[in-house]
This record gives C-alpha cells, sequence and structure tokens, in this order.
C-alpha cells in the first residue's frame, strides 16, 4: 500500500515546485501510483475546499494570484522596521506581490530566509498587494545543505562537508544551477527521497573552491546560516546617522578615558579612567570609570537596524574576517570610541574601597572624547617601565591608577572566589592569501586582565542598578554543574590521582581546590579543560538566577552593545529607568524578553560552534601538510568508537579510531574512561601523553585522523585493522579490565 504524503507534505510541494502542480505531477512526486490517486484527488479537493488551493485548468494554482494560504520566505525588515515576504510560488507575468507580514505579540521570532506559511489577504491602494498573518514557521521542515557536487550524467550529488553526516543528496538535471565538478555549493531539499533513500535537492548558491583559503570561514557561516549580508534598508539606517551632539549628555570630555584592546581591533566599545578617591571617608579608595558605545541612540527600537541586530544576536568572529552585528558605519566609526573624537557614551562611576569592594555607583549619558587608543601590550609595556611617545604623558595620571585600581580588585576577587580556569589561548595566523602560517599562543597579560575586570564590574552595578529600579532587563545567568557532569569531573580527578570532595553544597572555591591541585602538573590543562566541559552553558533570561561562574548574585551584560543585542537590551532598560529619553525599553521589547533572551542564546551558540568548526578546519589544512609526522598530546576523551588526542603544539583535537590502536581488541570502560587490550591488558586512558602518527586532515570537514605510535607506560603491539575475538577471550578480557579497574579504585581511595 503506497503511503500518502500529509496535506502538508502538498502544500510544500506545489510552493517549492511551481511548474510541477498538475495532480500527475504530484503523484509522481510522491510515489502514488493506481488506486491511491483517487486518495490523492480527494485530498487535493479539500485543500480547495478550505482555501489552500486554487484550481485553474488542470493545475491547483492561479499564475496571477495568491492562494490565501502560501508558503513565502521572509525578506527582512525595512528601514521603517516593517517585515515583508516573498511568495515562492509566484509565476504571474508581472513582478511578484510583496506581502507585509503582520505581526502578533505570541508570534515567534522571524528572520531573513525563513519560511513560513502565511493567510493572505488582498489589500488595495497600498505599496504592498497582500497582507499576511503567520500560521506557522517551516525553517525546520525545510533542510539546506553545503557539500561538495559531484557531476553525473542526470544531474549530481552532493558530498556533504559536515564530518557528522555521510548522506548524499541528488540533484536532478536542471537543479544545478550550472555547478562545476568539485565546486563548494548550498543546497536545499526540493521533494520527496528516491527510492533508495537518499533525500533529493537543488543547487540555489554556488560558493566556488572549497580549496581556496577564503572558503574556510564562509563554509561555517552558510553552514550555521548566519547572515553575512545587511538589508539595504539596514545600510541606508545606518549611513544616515549624524554625530552626537552634547545636549542635556553629562559632559565627560575632559575625562582622560581611554580604550584598550587587541593591537588589531576594529572597534572600541570600552572606555576607562580610575583614580585616587579624595573622600577623606575612603582613605586608599579609588574612583574607576568605564564608558560603553551608546548604540541605544542608533539603533531603536523597531528600526531595520534593530531588526537585523536582533536576528544576528551578536557578532561572529574568524581567523579571516568578523561579521558584525551592526553595519560599518556604526560599528566601525559612530559608535566606536576613536581616539580625539567626540562620541555618545553611557558611562559607570564607581567608587571602590581599599580592599576593591565596591561601595556605590552612579550611570550617566555622556559625551566623551578618549585622548588615547591603546593596545594591550602598550598599556602593559608602559606599566613596565617602557614607555612610548603615546604612553609616557598617560603613565603617572592615567595608566598607573589604572593598575593600582586593578590591584584592588584582585584582592576583592581572590576572596569572591570566581572559577579560575586557565586555559591557553591560541592564535591562528594568516598569510595575505588565507592561508595558516603557524599556531601561536595568546599572551596572557595583565592589561588583559585588568580591562576583564573593570568589565565585570560595570556589568554588575548594571545588573544591581535596574534591580534595584525594578526594571526589567536581560540576565546573564550561569548555573551550576548538574550532578551527572559533576561526578564524570570527579572520576578524570580520580584518574589523575587528584581529588574532589562529595557531599558538599558546591561552591568555585571547591572547583579552584582542584584547578590549584593540577597547577604545574601534567594534568594541568586536562583537569582545566575537564572542568570547563563539566560547567553548563551561560545563557540570557529575563529571570535572574545568578552567575555561578563568577561566583555573582548580579550580573547582565553592558559592556558591549557594539557586538552583543543582550547589552543593547540593558542599555535601552537604563535609559528607561533613568528618563535619559524616548529610545530605551518599549511595551513591546519587555513583553518579548523571554522571546529575545531564547533568541540571542541560540545565536550565541551558533557563532561558538561556527567560530569552533573554523578554527578545526583551518588546523586541518594546517596539519595536511605534515601527514606522516610524528607529534605529541594527551589523551582528551575516551569514546568506544576510538581516543580522542589533543595535540600540544597545535591545540587540534584528533580521533584515533579503535583499529588504530594496535592488533589487539579494547575493551571501553566508559567508567574509567579508559581502554584495555584484550590480550596485552595494556590500559589507555583519560590524560595520558601520548605520540601519534597524522594519518590523515581533510580541509572541509576539519576531521583528524592519528595512528597511536606509542603512550606513556604502555606497551603498544603492533598490527591494523583488529579482527574480533572469540567471546571466551572477549569475556577474559572485560573480567581482567573489570579487576584492573577496581584495583585502581582501590588505590585512589587509599591515596585520597
Amino acid at each position: 500500500m503506497t503511503d500518502l504524503p500529509t496535506k502538508s507534505d502538498i502544500l510544500r510541494w506545489i510552493a517549492d515546485n511551481p511548474t510541477q502542480t498538475a495532480k500527475r505531477d504530484i503523484a509522481r512526486a510522491f510515489g502514488i501510483k493506481g488506486g491511491a490517486r483517487i486518495d490523492l484527488k480527494r485530498m487535493l479537493k479539500e485543500l480547495e475546499e478550505e482555501g489552500h488551493l486554487e484550481k485553474r485548468k488542470k493545475t491547483y494554482r492561479d499564475p496571477e494570484a495568491l492562494p490565501p494560504v502560501s508558503v513565502c520566505e521572509v525578506v527582512g525588515p525595512d528601514r521603517d522596521g516593517d517585515v515583508y515576504a516573498r511568495p515562492m510560488e509566484w509565476q504571474g507575468d508581472g513582478p511578484e506581490p510583496r506581502i507585509l507580514l503582520v505581526e502578533r505579540k505570541s508570534d515567534v521570532a522571524l528572520g531573513r530566509g525563513d519560511r513560513v506559511l502565511l493567510r493572505l489577504t488582498k489589500v488595495e491602494g497600498q505599496d504592498h498587494a497582500y497582507e499576511g498573518r503567520l500560521i506557522r514557521k517551516l525553517t525546520k521542515t525545510h533542510a539546506r545543505m553545503l557539500g561538495i557536487f559531484r557531476g553525473t550524467s542526470d544531474g549530481g550529488r552532493i558530498v556533504p562537508i559536515d564530518k557528522g553526516s555521510d548522506k548524499e543528496w541528488l540533484i536532478r538535471a536542471g537543479e544545478t544551477q550550472g555547478a562545476k565538478d568539485g565546486e563548494l555549493v548550498e543546497a536545499e531539499r526540493a521533494g520527496p527521497k528516491d527510492r533508495m533513500g537518499l533525500p533529493r535537492g537543488r543547487v540555489i548558491d554556488r560558493l566556488g573552491d572549497p580549496s581556496a583559503p577564503k572558503s574556510v570561514s564562509l563554509i561555517a557561516i552558510r553552514q550555521h546560516g548566519i547572515p553575512d549580508v545587511f538589508p539595504d534598508e539596514t545600510i541606508a539606517e545606518a549611513e544616515a546617522a549624524e554625530p552626537v551632539p552634547l545636549g542635556n549628555r553629562t559632559d565627560l570630555r575632559d575625562l582622560p578615558l581611554i580604550t584598550i584592546d587587541p593591537s588589531d581591533a576594529r572597534d572600541h566599545d570600552d572606555a576607562v579612567f580610575a583614580a585616587p578617591d579624595d573622600d577623606p571617608k575612603n582613605q586608599g579608595g579609588h574612583v574607576l570609570w568605564v564608558a560603553i558605545a551608546d548604540v541605544a541612540h542608533y539603533v531603536r527600537p523597531g528600526s531595520a537596524l534593530d531588526h537585523e541586530a536582533r536576528l544576528r544576536g551578536n557578532s561572529s568572529y574568524f581567523p579571516d574576517r568578523v561579521v558584525p552585528m551592526l553595519p560599518e558605519a556604526l560599528s566601525g566609526d559612530l559608535c566606536s570610541l576613536h581616539e580625539g573624537e567626540d562620541r555618545a557614551c553611557l558611562a559607570v562611576r564607581m567608587v571602590l574601597d581599599r580592599e576593591g569592594n565596591k561601595i556605590a555607583h552612579e550611570f550617566h549619558r555622556g559625551l566623551m572624547r578618549s585622548p588615547a587608543s591603546l593596545s594591550y601590550e602598550d598599556a602593559q609595556a608602559a606599566q613596565n617601565g617602557e614607555t612610548t611617545d603615546k604612553t609616557a604623558p598617560l603613565l603617572d595620571t592615567v595608566i598607573r591608577p589604572l593598575f593600582d585600581a586593578y590591584t584592588a580588585l584582585q584582592a576583592a576577587r581572590h576572596r569572591r572566589q570566581p572559577l579560575n580556569l586557565d586555559l591557553p589561548e591560541r592564535r591562528i595566523e594568516l598569510s595575505p592569501e588565507g592561508r595558516v602560517t603557524s599556531i601561536a599562543f595568546r599572551d596572557r597579560l595583565d592589561a588583559h586582565k585588568l580591562i576583564e575586570e573593570f568589565m565585570v564590574l560595570a556589568n554588575v552595578a548594571a545588573a544591581e542598578e535596574l534591580v534595584k529600579r525594578k526594571s526589567p532587563l536581560l540576565f546573564r545567568v550561569h548555573e551550576e554543574p548538574n550532578p551527572e557532569k559533576l561526578e564524570a569531573l570527579r572520576e578524570v580527578a580520580q584518574a589523575s590521582g587528584l581529588t574532589l570532595a562529595k557531599g558538599q553544597v558546591l561552591q568555585t572555591r571547591h572547583l579552584n581546590g582542584l584547578l590549584t591541585q593540577a597547577h604545574g602538573t601534567e594534568f594541568d590543562e586536562l583537569i582545566n579543560m575537564s572542568t570547563l566541559r563539566a560547567m553548563t552553558q551561560a545563557y540570557y533570561s529575563p529571570d535572574n538566577f545568578a552567575h555561578f561562574g563568577l561566583a555573582l548574585r548580579n550580573y547582565a551584560h553592558f559592556t558591549s552593545p557594539i557586538r552583543r543585542y543582550a547589552d543593547l537590551v540593558v542599555h535601552r532598560a537604563l535609559i528607561s529607568a533613568h528618563g535619559w529619553g524616548k529610545d530605551g525599553l518599549t511595551p513591546i521589547d519587555i513583553e518579548r524578553l523571554p522571546e529575545t533572551a531564547e533568541q540571542i542564546s541560540q545565536t550565541e551558540r551558533r557563532s561558538m560552534v561556527a567560530e569552533r568548526d573554523t578554527t578545526d578546519r583551518y588546523l586541518a589544512a594546517f596539519m595536511s601538510e605534515r601527514l606522516g609526522e610524528e607529534v605529541t598530546g594527551r589523551v582528551s576523551g575516551v569514546q568506544r568508537f576510538g581516543l580522542f588526542v589533543k595535540l600540544d603544539e597545535t591545540g587540534a583535537d584528533g580521533l584515533i579510531p579503535m583499529r588504530a590502536l594496535g592488533g589487539e581488541y579494547f575493551h571501553h570502560d566508559p567508567e574509567a574512561q579508559t581502554v584495555m587490550g584484550a590480550e596485552s591488558g595494556t590500559v589507555l586512558g583519560l590524560g595520558q601523553r601520548v605520540t601519534v602518527r597524522i594519518a590523515e586532515a581533510v580541509p572541509t570537514t576539519g576531521g583528524l585522523v592519528l595512528d597511536l605510535v606509542a603512550a606513556e607506560g604502555a606497551s603498544i603491539a603492533p598490527g591494523g585493522r583488529t579482527s574480533r575475538r572469540s567471546t571466551p577471550k572477549r569475556a577474559k578480557g572485560k573480567a581482567k579490565a573489570r579487576k584492573a579497574a577496581k584495583e585502581r579504585k582501590v588505590k585512589r581511595t587509599r591515596r585520597g
């Protein structure tokens, strides 16, 4: 019996295939034969009666009109903030009609490119032909894929570049968009699977040579759906913006607020200044100013800029490019605190006592002019006594007071005991052509830590201010680890000969104790990485669940509105709470806070994954020129299919498949996080140092496959893919593995 499609399946087929909408086309697409055609005819009749379809001759559509319910694609807001859509099934002689999306408060967030099912109403005398109300969002059912096109006689196929997928898509002749063999393409699903169960698709974009260096980040951008082209209306709004006059703002232009950023920074969204407190009641205290670009002045609620910023959620950073949240006219100019230029800002004046405790704060909406833009290296060198013509005049009045305030904050931080992870950050250095030239560790200077501590304190002040004023806002939330992840961390610690005590309410100081035990040992980086993996993902929420990692009760993001939408929301909340203007939080903003929190938490995770995938691909490209080389690393993960190894030199993560462990069967012990040779008793586990050979590196997927050469304290039997042993042999090996695990557990208990 033929399985009939659902009505939704039929509607999607008609929308995606506007030239194949006769009953016979639909029947052929879904493999409907014989008596099942009668059921199909009945379903089409029902869809016609329900208003979903209009029959014209032998097809179920009117080329010069849209049906009352249509599948459409969101094309983004215009400069007035109105959101429009385009029909996916227009075949008329004239231009496709414009559809205004009439949004309701209960509607889900929509972004450019989303597929939606709309109920349409024809209108007259407007600059749009239809108004559409959302029935449901269809994006998740309309899959897209990035892959390598391989031409065939009847069209082609697409080989996915995602290392987690091995299912190819089939492309019919006429739906290849002229793609050439070996070209990187983007495709979307087009119709049901073929008889072999393979998805059918159509090429929608050709992206060129996948091996080109500039393709690496582009692959991640497209694969994860990160918007990287601004709509014309958004760019027009940004380019129409003008500098802000002083007006009713606080004049901060005589305050020497300096910016301290990476040497290659393209924007400057925060500036700082500190001085000793001259209040006799606060002997040894400090006054600290943090000023942040006033993005809210330019990005007004409901504008095209606002729609696009909320859709993107944040900027995304790749080794060769930045995909910004805001157009260059704002992010690189009017909202960037450039040296010597008047710039609008929101600033907080904070008073610290001699122990580094914040005892007071107040916010201002001001106008500032930075006397200097320094790099981290500039500031650190000046503090160390190596001044330049630029930093010498600032040393005593600006730079040293900043470091004095930082010293006080360090004492307060030590008492608070936030999670003290120490993870080396690697920097991928590229040639002008985009090829990897080296993988280097980023220096961790006190100047970096100084800015981080100042920003954390400003974020705390913003959250406390809004809580005190009972204002809605978005908190930055980080909940404590769940018991399962904590137990996994405890097992890693035990396997490394370290301890993490049970039976107490977990606090960050307990985790810091574990990190201190590991510091300076061979397990240092492993314990830091494992602790990070045990943490929950931070997110945004209108409800305050505190920040576990920072050991803070009230925390919000205030300091980076150029690159994070959450900070823009907090700025608007401060503007409304202080009555500084009409560009604060609107009632609609407040009503949509839960939805906005979910949206930007998702875009943040999307950017993190895309950035990580890009790094993996760059590292794989770098390692592909070193095939056959032997390198050292440490086992960072143990799974039943193999061992993950983090390489010392580059930080790249590679996989040693089980078949490459040696000429015997290995048993996986998930509790001990080890594998054990059935014949030799060789144990390989988490944290173990290994020497491996680079066997395979695939830049298009970021995959790195390794062969095991040697392992610390283990004898590796030679051999390739291991044959499966008889049941008695494997049972004997499992018993041996269980016995070894028990013995290790006893040893750890005694050592503890």
